[in-house]
């Protein structure tokens, strides 16, 4: 694995090498090729070996890989963070940005310059020479403990386990997940074939299950407790390096003179601020408010009324428990049965016929021979036009869950296109997720939410995969971090149509659909506990921009009282003060920026998606005339233009912000 070393500074020299060449152009030599193209293409020397580096800590960490990557994650930070705040390369794109051959460029060209020039002034460019070094030490510190706050997350999350003798304890969870940790536990060494033992993890494939059906409460406790430990004790305690990132990310806007982080994380995004994005987020708790105390008092009186108790505040062991209890009463509808409908493979391959229908490019999958891969279980697949049979992109799939791998569920942009012989080359991505693995004999059988994870991130997958833009920072998933979600959300509507539904959700022994009193009990139950869920999102985008608007990491010591007090009619009332989930919160302390007071943008791509698919609803959701519009709009366009005018474009008309309480139910 040093090899990953070795080949990568070679790729940083030459990257230097390459900005040099900006550097030395003589004043009024300066064209679009030799300054932004040049750019573009110097990042790239390093960015792209770099992010296959990031791409396998991801899906394949290991010692050595780790030792590798730390190693070089200064040489590389500092690459990337001097380049916006390097003066001689800002003056050569400003010289031509100023130049009347910009009037000549076209309008992705236009705003490539733009964008550019606007990166150069919020990375402090402007700046004098102090500043813009504090910056830059800012930024190679960021990428330092972000990376380090990932990495305990991941080895606490794989240093714990709980283990049960006997399967008579977990009375209440179904047989397929007891056979899981029964398996599980055998390749750990624990227990044998006649004397088996159960192993249970905090990955959510075992943790989530255990805490909605296991009957033993005791189990389901110690699972919650360790979970609220994750990223708090020992060798992988967060706590401290999450005040050093708020209070780096805290100066780095201070620098760069705005009073907060939030301003300058989303002052280019949809929101604009955080005094908007908070706003909007109020908004939302304000109209979800009281049909979530409602869903709150109704489990109460549930559970009393099933345990012949008095109505008490639920323990967070059990709140997910009786909630699948009071929803199969309600509805006679158990998920679990949907499982058998649900193999991986099935929905994939359903998946690929549905946006061959509607997005016009199928899937194929490669195999003979298959690429090499990270692990045997990942399977790689290539993408092509139907109309023109142009190779549009391959991209790999890795759905189930390793202790080398993160948890979670993602997407990664590995290669982007460019321009050749007047078309893109092939894009390259990859999804990735933590499902339910197979177990014995059996397939992979999902829930339906994972189906929805599917979708989801295969809607991130082909907003690259189906880009036509020709520049690369302009092109896929490039764009504002509130609209990124949009292609990816609007594809879990699929999840939920009968018509999209019958080409991928097949028995996985008969073949056959699901039945039509089983689809009308779960369309029944979609938004059963839809207030509590939705608050449950609200809650974490508000500790998300609180953290980023008036956390003191001196004055505010304590970090929970902090985000108690933020969240008071955002939390589900509770018996025990447990830490927060903030010291295991990889999207908003992972990465230098990332999703830091960006939380947000789920809540606000999902007002996007709820709207912009009524008009598949109207237009009929197999619409192919309506799915073009989609990619020629929206997924074929990056970030060629502003989001706001994409939307325009396929919807006539700017967001109604009523679409997503609309769809939930709670308003009429």
């Amino acid at each position: 694995m040093l090899l990953v070393q070795i080949r990568l500074l070679p790729q940083l020299i030459q990257g230097k090498a390459a900005l040099d060449v900006i550097r030395a152009l003589p004043d009024g030599t300066e064209t679009f090729a030799n300054t932004f193209l040049a750019l573009e293409e110097a990042t790239k020397i390093v960015g792209g070996p770099w992010g296959k580096v990031g791409h396998l800590t991801g899906v394949n960490d290991h010692p050595e890989l780790r030792k590798a990557h730390l190693e070089v994650l200064p040489k590389a930070s500092a690459f990337f963070a001097e380049i916006p705040l390097d003066q001689a390369l800002y003056s050569k794109l400003k010289n031509f940005a100023s130049n009347p051959a910009v009037a000549d460029l076209d309008p992705v060209e236009k705003r490539f310059v733009e964008e550019n020039i606007k990166d150069f002034e919020d990375a402090g460019a402007d700046l004098d020479e102090p500043t813009r070094n504090r910056l830059k030490e800012i930024e190679s510190l960021l990428a330092e403990k972000t990376k380090k706050f990932s990495d305990n997350v991941l080895d606490g999350t794989n240093a714990y386990q709980l283990v049960v003798d006997s399967a008579e304890e977990l009375a209440g969870l179904p047989e397929s997940f007891v056979e899981a940790a029964r398996e599980d536990a055998l390749g750990k060494e624990l227990g044998t074939e006649e004397d088996p033992k159960y192993r249970f993890t905090l990955q959510a494939p075992s943790f989530g299950p255990a805490l909605r059906f296991i009957d033993s409460e005791d189990i389901r406790k110690q699972l919650y407790e360790a979970f609220t430990r994750l990223g708090h004790e020992g060798e992988y305690e967060n706590g401290p390096l999450i005040k050093e990132i708020l209070s780096l990310r805290k100066e780095k806007a201070n620098l760069l003179g705005k009073d907060i982080f939030a301003d300058w994380a989303l002052s280019r995004r949809m929101s604009g601020s955080g005094a908007r994005a908070m706003a909007f987020i109020e908004d939302l708790h304000t109209k979800t408010k009281e049909a979530f105390d409602k869903e709150i008092e109704e489990l109460k009186q549930f559970k009393a009324e099933k345990t012949n108790t008095e109505p008490t505040t639920l323990n967070q062991w059990e709140s997910a428990y009786w909630m699948e209890k009071l929803r199969l009463e309600q509805y006679d509808f158990d998920e679990e049965v949907l499982r058998p409908y649900f193999p991986t493979e099935t929905v994939m391959n359903g998946m690929f016929k549905l946006v061959e229908k509607i997005f016009g490019f199928r899937v194929e999958e490669l195999t003979d021979p298959k690429p090499d891969t990270w692990h045997p279980e990942v399977k790689v697949y290539a993408t092509y036009d139907t109309a023109t049979n142009r190779h549009m992109g391959s991209f790999y799939a890795d759905w189930y869950p390793r202790e080398p791998k993160q948890g979670g569920a993602w997407m990664d942009n590995i290669i982007t296109g460019k321009p050749v012989n007047g078309s893109l080359s092939p894009h390259l991505g990859q999804i990735a997720g933590n499902l339910t693995p197979p177990v014995g004999d059996k397939p992979a059988l999902l829930n339906h939410r994972e189906v929805e994870t599917i979708f989801h991130e295969f809607g991130h997958l082909i907003h690259l995969l189906l880009s036509e833009v020709k520049i690369r920072s302009l092109s896929g998933t490039n764009v504002a971090w509130d609209f990124v979600e949009l292609p990816s959300q609007i594809m879990e509507n699929w999840c939920w149509e009968r018509e999209s539904l019958d080409l991928f959700a097949r028995h996985y022994e008969t073949g056959e659909t699901i039945p039509e009193e089983l689809f009308q009990k779960m369309k029944k139950s979609r938004n059963f506990g839809a207030a509590r869920m939705q608050m449950r999102q609200l809650e974490f985008g508000r500790m998300d921009l609180s953290l980023h608007m008036t956390y003191d990491s001196e004055s505010d010591v304590d970090l929970d009282a902090f985000i108690k007090d933020r969240l008071q009619g955002y939390q589900v009332p509770r018996n025990v003060d447990y830490p927060t989930n903030i010291r295991a919160f990889g999207h908003l302390f992972s990465s230098p920026t990332g999703y830091a007071a960006g939380y947000y943008s789920y809540k606000w791509a999902e007002v996007l998606d709820a709207d912009a698919f009524t008009r598949f609803m109207k237009d009929g959701i197999m619409n192919v005339e309506t799915g073009m519009a989609f990619r020629n709009c929206v997924l074929a366009k990056g970030n060629s233009e502003e989001p706001a005018k994409l939307f325009r474009d396929f919807m006539g008309r700017d967001p109604d912000p009523d679409a997503l309480l609309r769809r939930l139910d709670l308003i009429a």
